[in-house]
């Protein structure tokens, strides 16, 4: 996902109610170029943990529009779309580098990547929290940057969940 040209801007369109599909799909059909950074979320049902895949910003969409032509109110009128956020009477644009970043941090679906400096194996010592200092073992990576560790308490191995900035490698 580039800008064609140098009068293409990033927007942020807010997104009616459950409409994230409807909208990505309408805005497709009219040739504007859309990302919606996807990631994993792991939450607990009925005693299962079941891992589905959300917007990092639920409710918004990334839209990329051509200024000079001005299809911003094209967007304010497709089904899906409730407005094109905006700082007075204009849409704002978002900065550039930000999308970029992003987008690069996203595989083909725009799903957000696991950090790649750690994989399952490697083992850490963690830096921040309860547990600083203690060694531990990466058991899985997710996109959010989550790492889930085995530690050794009590003389068994438990699984935990700390940030990937709250670890370093040990050799």
């Amino acid at each position: 996902m580039t800008l064609r040209d140098k009068d293409m801007a990033w927007f942020l369109a807010q997104l009616k109610p459950n409409c994230i599909q409807i909208a990505g799909r309408n805005l497709k059909r009219q040739g504007i170029d859309t990302f919606i950074p996807m990631r994993d979320e792991t939450e607990q049902r009925k005693g299962k943990f079941v891992t589905t895949t959300r917007p990092l910003f639920p409710g918004y969409i990334f839209v990329a529009l051509d200024v000079s032509e001005g299809l911003w109110r094209k967007v304010n009128s497709t089904y899906g779309i409730t407005r094109l956020v905006s700082f007075g009477a204009a849409p704002a644009t978002v900065p550039l580098d930000l999308v970029t970043e992003l987008i690069q941090r996203c595989d083909d679906e725009g799903k957000l990547l696991p950090p790649e400096h750690f994989k399952p194996g490697d083992q850490v010592m963690l830096t921040k929290g309860p547990f600083t200092a203690t060694v531990a073992e990466i058991e899985r990576v997710a996109p959010d940057q989550r790492v889930w560790v085995l530690m050794e308490i009590m003389g068994g191995k438990t699984r935990v969940g700390v940030e990937a900035d709250s670890l370093q490698r040990v050799n």
